[in-house]
């Protein structure tokens, strides 16, 4: 059994690489939070861990993956067996990019992976208060049937609509402890959807270990994987100033 790093109830961070330290750990997990390289710069860490993708359906049958379309259009292959139920759209302020001649990028995408039937893979469909008019159909009549009753169902509006795939969130940029580290604002509400209240969450690159606080604040547990060992130290001192209680919160 491998020896985590960092432990505490509600979090596990582990230091290596998620490919070895997975088969190692034995365990299955609600889903998994992935945060891979993208590929998309020079820099000593923007290199694609080969065979990540099959390492984690091996322990989850859903998973929430960031990306940019041209990283997932350029490893589309190593997705095999994973089947994509939607897109999430990440809204930030201020844009990225490396080059000068392109639209500036200010969004990033967060695919959600499941494998195996639907109906077997945990989703809370999000829900937000809404804005407009009340739409409550106070009464809808259906013809007679065979048996000359009339069927009747009544609709009221609960103030909540479905939450749009687009979040708006500030980035961490020249605030985070890694170089692309992901707001807790936008990681809570992938969380409460893929993972049920007290349930666990995988971060197999980890970073900083944003997964892990966005899962406390939902209620649920992290297992978290990063081969840096410097950055494992950050993320454990950023875990130990923020140990909250396990709520009920979903």
């Amino acid at each position: 059994m491998t020896a985590p790093y960092y432990a505490t109830d509600s979090v596990e961070l582990y230091l290596g690489d998620c490919r070895e330290v997975l088969p190692a750990l034995g365990r299955t997990f609600d889903a998994a939070i992935c945060d891979p390289p993208y590929v998309e710069t020079s820099l000593a860490w923007d290199r694609w861990p080969d065979g990540w993708p099959a390492a984690v359906a091996s322990v989850t049958q859903a998973m929430w993956c960031f990306g940019s379309m041209r990283m997932f259009l350029d490893r589309w292959g190593e997705f095999a067996g994973w089947r994509m139920s939607q897109d999430v759209v990440w809204e930030k302020p201020h844009g990225s990019g490396f080059t000068a001649d392109r639209f500036c990028r200010v969004h990033e995408h967060a695919l959600h992976f499941y494998r195996g039937p639907w109906s077997g893979v945990y989703h809370d469909v999000p829900r937000t208060a809404a804005r407009g008019p009340d739409k409550s159909c106070r009464r809808t009549v259906t013809p007679k049937d065979q048996y000359g009753s009339i069927g009747a169902s009544v609709y009221i509006d609960d103030g909540k609509r479905l939450t749009r795939s687009v979040i708006r969130a500030q980035n961490m940029h020249r605030r985070g402890l890694h170089q692309t580290e992901k707001p807790v604002a936008v990681l809570t509400p992938l969380i409460g959807y893929a993972v049920p209240p007290r349930g666990t969450i995988l971060d197999p690159m980890a970073g900083s270990c944003s997964t892990a606080v966005a899962a406390r604040l939902t209620g649920r547990r992290a297992v978290c994987i990063e081969a840096d060992e410097s950055m494992c130290e950050k993320a454990a001192r950023r875990l130990d100033q923020n140990v909250l209680p396990m709520g009920d919160a979903s």
